[in-house]
This record gives C-alpha cells, structure tokens and sequence, in this order.
C-alpha cells in the first residue's frame, strides 16, 4: 500500500517538495515489511533497497537514512575546508546518480568500501552524457569513501548498468563503438579517482604509480574521449596515489537497487523484460534513440524480427577484455562456452513456425505436447501443458520445458536430452493412451523424450518401458517408503504384515 506525500522542511533542502510515498515492504520477500519512504517515481524495488540500507526497524524516511551518514562526513570535509560534500552528496542520491555500499548507510567497516555511480542517470537524450558531472561524480565518490573510512588503503569506486547507457545512447554493445565507450568510461574513472587519491596523499604512504593504457582517441559520446586523454596525461605527471586501489567492477548491492540500475558493472541486458513483465528501461532506450515507435517495434516482433540487438557470451567477453587494462580490480573474464556444433550464439526462432501439439494420457494423466520447428524442420522449442497436475508441479514442467527449449536453441542436440530423460522413473507413469508409438512410459518426461525421438530423430530402438502403478518411483517403492501407521501391505498372513508395518511418527 502507497501513500503520496511531500518530502517536510526537516529533510535537507535537496528534497524540499519532493513528492513521495509510504510503502510497507521488507528487504526481501521472507523479511518483515517495513515502511518506506521515498520519492513517487522510484520503483518498489528501490523501496526494498531502502529497507535493507537503512538500519534498524523503524519506518526508513530517504531523505533523513541519507543525512545520517552525510552529514558526519561533511563535518569532517568542513573542517578541512571543503563546505559542499553535503549538497554533491544529496544532489547524487536524489538524482539516482551514486550511492555508497551497505556499510556506510549502516555505519559498519566493509573490508573495501565502496560507491556505485549509475551511468544512464548522467545521459540526457538531447545533451548527451554529462562527461564533467560524471567526473566531479567520481572525485565526490573517492572523497566520501576516504572520509569515511580513512584507514582503508582500497576503496572501489564503480560504474553501473553500462549496458543501459549504450542503449539509451543508441550505440549496440557488441560493437566496436560501445568497446570505444566503455574504455574512455573507465580511463576516466580510473584517472579522476586516482587524482582525488592523490590530492588526499598528504601523511599517508603512496601507492606505487601505475600505467594503464591510452584511451580512444574518439568516440559516439562528444567530448568523452577528449576528458579521458587529459585525465590520463594529468595523472601521468602528478603523485602517486594515496589508495593501491580506487576503481572496480564488483557484484551490485542494494546500492545499485535503490538507483534503479538494470545491469551491475558492464554486464550486457540479455532480457528486455523488466521485474514487472513491461520492456526494461534500456529496451525503450535502444527503441527511442532508434526513433522506433511502439507499434513499429510489435510489428517488428510479429513479422519474425527483433527490433532489439542480440547480446552475445562472446560480446561480454569482448567488453571485459577493453575495459580490464584500466582498473583496478574487475571480475574473472566471462567463459564462451560453446555449444556442441554451433557456437555461442542463440538460433532465434522464426515469428510463424512449424510444430504440432500431441496429445496423450500418461498412467490416467492427461498432457499436452506442443512442439516448434525452424524452417528446415528441426525441433526448436517444447511446451508441456498439464491438465490436472497441482499449481507447482505445472510451475515446474513449464519452466522445464522453457530450459530444453534454450538448450535446443543454443545448439544442444535433442539426442543428448532423449539420452538424460528417457528410463527417468516417478508418477505418474504407466499405459500412454492417445499415441500409438508409445505404448508405457515410467514418467511424463519419459514420455515426452520418447515421443520426441520418435518423430525428430526417427529413434525406433528404444526398449520398452516396463510397465509400472501411476504412483510408483521405480522398482521396490514400496519396502523403500515409509508407510502410515494403518497403511499395510496387501500380501495374506499375519507375519508379512508385521514384518512391513513401520512406525513413523509417536
């Protein structure tokens, strides 16, 4: 439940006249609810950040959990003669452009502190992207992680969701000009925050001077390039370091959910569905720097194109090996695992595509094939539809069926799935009726494979499946499982009885 409100003259002058809303929610979905409150436009999943980010259990006002940990810090900036920590620090939160790791909200020493900077909030559609925000960003960032934790020798300064700047910028991320992006990003994160480093040095021991490479000389975002090469020279020639570390790519926290961001680090957006079912932020980025309509893009979609980019394994990989030289610490590269005969990438299938769906009954229980073909007629996706299965075990076989289906589509063979499932033993199971090539089956997914292979692969060797009750779990089900106390055994006489007779409970 949501209640609209605006922010009071008590919470820092960033957020007077802000609308906002109370939300009861908990941190996550075992957690108790907590009321939350903050700004209308921010999602529930900011509001859940929220509630893990601020400490205690009492209702967590934005605005007042934020001054909490700014203020100390601006005391301490003040007394060294800087007065605007705060207003930087609040003006980052509220325009969702940075915010420090868990452990600063909570007042709590983290081995390697940390600030998230989300780099579609720096893009405006028809400036472009704030290149001097995002650098005086970052110098606010290493300031706020050194005052706050001034012992630390490392600090990671981050960047986030790159995948929806190269999206709301148009630019697709497998392509040389996003790689572009991404290495003047990161030559001017890594330049700014080592030079903030370096002005903090005065009665600390240096960190050893470090070269990374040289920055693009050009790129899609005007003036990103040109800050990144006099970052670069700048750092070059002034002294060292305070920090031997300033910049990451770590996993997202709730710091990342409170901005809003969709993709941690350089991640790609392989979905472009968003936690509420609707296009994600990024796809209607890539639509409207595109100039593609709604209506463009469904009947994109139903003619069999996709008005969105694909994203490759082998393009992640590509972006962590431009972006890797010029940080400090970055994640293991992404592996290209390759599928058998086909590669990395995703067969898509064609908008109208061949199939049939087949019906059966399995030991008394009814079940609905649908198969999908590509254009040679190769099998590309299944559905399983259940009839009168309980509401998990139907959960269970659809997401079951949406996994072989990805196999099938990134180039695993079917015969590896008839050879994983066919002979797999649990109810129900017995007679198929409604098929004539199968005629017994030791589980639905027996079925399914044997049916598939059958018609894909022309298998006519497979054994028959012996047959068994529809409550069955394979052969001696009965000795293994406990019985109820009045759950006795069919054979005759008093002494098979006692010897099946099992307790389970007093």
């Amino acid at each position: 439940m949501t209640q609209a409100r605006t922010a009071d003259r008590r919470a820092p002058r960033q957020w007077h006249g802000v609308r906002m809303r109370r939300i009861a929610i908990g941190s996550d979905p075992d957690a108790a609810p907590r009321q939350v409150i903050l700004p209308v436009c921010w999602e529930d999943s900011a509001a859940g950040a929220l509630a893990a980010l601020a400490p205690g259990s009492l209702p967590a006002v934005l605005a007042q959990a934020a001054d909490a940990w700014i203020a100390p810090l601006a005391a301490r900036a003040a007394a060294a003669g800087d007065d605007g920590l705060a207003d930087r620090l609040h003006d980052l939160l509220l325009r969702r452009r940075g915010a420090p790791d868990p452990g600063i909200w909570r007042g709590l020493p983290e081995p390697v502190p940390g600030f998230a900077l989300n780099l579609p909030a720096f893009l405006d559609p028809a400036a472009g992207f704030a290149v001097e925000e995002f650098a005086a960003a970052v110098d606010t960032a290493v300031l706020a992680l050194s005052l706050a934790a001034p012992e630390a020798r490392r600090i990671a300064v981050r960047m986030a969701d790159l995948a929806g700047l190269l999206a709301g910028a148009g630019v697709e991320y497998g392509s040389p000009a996003a790689r572009d992006i991404a290495r003047a990003l990161a030559g001017l994160l890594r330049g700014r925050a080592d030079a903030t480093s370096a002005r903090l040095a005065a009665g600390a021991n240096p960190a050893p001077r470090a070269v990374w490479p040289s920055p693009p000389t050009s790129t899609l975002l005007p003036g990103l390039a040109e800050a990144a090469a006099a970052v670069a020279e700048s750092a070059l020639r002034g002294a060292a370091p305070r920090h031997l570390c300033t910049t990451a790519i770590t996993d997202p926290n709730a710091a990342e959910a409170l901005l809003g961001v969709e993709t941690g680090g350089i991640a790609p957006s392989f979905s472009p569905l968003g936690l509420d079912g609707g296009l994600s932020r990024a796809a209607r980025g890539w639509l409207a720097a595109r100039g593609i309509a709604a209506e463009a893009a469904l009947a994109m979609a139903l003619a069999g194109e996709n008005p969105l980019p694909p994203v490759t394994p082998a393009a992640h990989a590509a972006m962590h090996d431009a972006v890797a030289p010029f940080l400090h610490v970055v994640p293991p590269r992404p592996a290209e695992r390759a599928a058998p005969g086909r590669g990395t990438i995703r067969r898509e299938l064609p908008g109208r595509r061949g199939g049939y769906t087949q019906k059966a009954t399995v030991g008394g229980h009814k079940l609905y094939l649908r198969t999908g073909e590509y254009g040679s007629g190769e099998l590309g996706e299944i559905f399983i539809a259940l009839h009168k299965e309980g509401a998990a075990f139907r959960g269970l076989m659809d997401n079951f069926a949406v996994a072989v289906s990805l196999g099938l589509q990134h180039g695993v063979p079917l015969e590896a799935f008839v050879q994983a499932f066919t002979f797999t033993r649990f109810g129900p199971a017995g007679a198929v009726e409604g098929d004539p090539a199968v005629r017994q089956a030791t589980s639905l997914l027996d079925y399914v494979f044997r049916h598939l292979a059958g018609n894909y692969l022309g298998r006519q060797d497979l054994p028959e499946a012996e047959a068994e009750p529809a409550d069955s779990v394979g052969e001696g089900a009965r000795d293994r499982s406990p019985l109820l106390p009045l759950d006795l055994p069919a054979e005759a006489g008093a002494g098979a009885r006692r010897r099946a007779f099992r307790v389970i409970a007093s």
